[in-house]
């Protein structure tokens, strides 16, 4: 198998992300402007406002209390610093090596192996752990997972994800306005707005499925990154590789978790194909190749 380095990766999932990104702008432009057309121009710039406010206000709370809201939603505990020594240990060291500020420590109930990171920016950064994670891998497997989760405090990538749920917020809102204007308010005064409003139609439908599949895609991309990035912390994939290989053989799905917070943890809680994480066969593939 060809060797990779993991710079190399990160670069690419970042740079993948970023084209995804700019393909969700260019739907809600395409579907801004198919309802510019089919309606007053003054009438669009109301709903893209009214969406827009809604969209930021909405996420700007949740921004700002993602870590609280992801720790409360579990029922997580804060970790004894005596206790769980091993863990506070293990990510102190991380620490060291990324650079970054200590998180917050947290233990989750579960006999799942599972983990998740939360937070705004490396500063006020929360790391979970559940219990079972704490019983069943092994120290440099344990390190790992932990490593993985440390790199997504590094690469901002709550604060990426955020900016992707603002914009398929937008969209869905935007949509949704739409096709309920259409109760109240017939065609505007362009010869055309009829094939605009049969369009804008379509789109509205379409538009929130597609970016919906764009923004699963972005995480999964993002999972690769932060699994590079825990390549990168410890400059060893195996104790990665073996947290993988244990996870793919166990089947406990979590279902305390939300789904709202199922894309931020280190495996997809529900055991399910269509989910925000990649396939972990293939994430250990890539592993392999570093």
């Amino acid at each position: 198998m060809e060797h990779i380095d993991f710079r190399d990766q990160i670069s690419r999932n970042k740079r993948n992300s970023i084209f995804l990104m700019v393909f969700v702008i260019l739907v809600i432009v395409l579907l801004g402007w198919t309802i510019s057309n089919a309606f007053d121009p003054s009438y669009f710039f109301l709903i893209m406002i009214v969406s827009i406010i809604f969209s930021i206000f909405y996420v700007w709370i949740n921004f700002y209390n993602s870590d609280k809201i992801a720790i409360k939603s579990v029922g997580a505990k804060l970790a004894d610093r005596i206790k769980y020594r091993d863990y506070y240990r293990l990510v102190e060291s991380l620490t060291v090596a990324s650079s970054l500020p200590m998180p917050k420590l947290y233990i989750m109930e579960s006999h799942s192996i599972n983990a998740f990171a939360s937070g705004r920016d490396p500063n006020h950064a929360v790391l979970c752990v559940t219990t079972g994670s704490l019983e069943k891998l092994e120290r440099r497997e344990l390190e790992g997972v932990l490593a993985h989760e440390m790199g997504h405090v590094a690469n901002y990538d709550i604060r990426f994800i955020t900016l992707v749920a603002v914009m398929v917020g937008m969209i869905a809102i935007i949509s949704q306005i739409f096709l309920r204007s259409l109760w109240f308010r017939g065609g505007g005064d362009n010869k055309n707005s009829g094939i605009f409003i049969v369009i804008g139609i379509l789109l509205a439908i379409l538009a929130p499925i597609v970016v919906s599949l764009v923004q699963l895609s972005i995480s999964r991309k993002r999972e690769f990154t932060a699994d590079a990035t825990a390549v990168k912390f410890t400059r060893n994939p195996t104790g990665l590789i073996g947290a993988l290989e244990k996870i793919r053989k166990e089947n406990t799905p979590n279902e305390k978790v939300s789904k709202a917070i199922a894309p931020l943890f280190f495996s997809n809680p529900f055991k399910r194909l269509s989910s925000t994480h990649p396939p972990i066969e293939k994430r250990i593939e890539a592993l392999k190749s570093f």
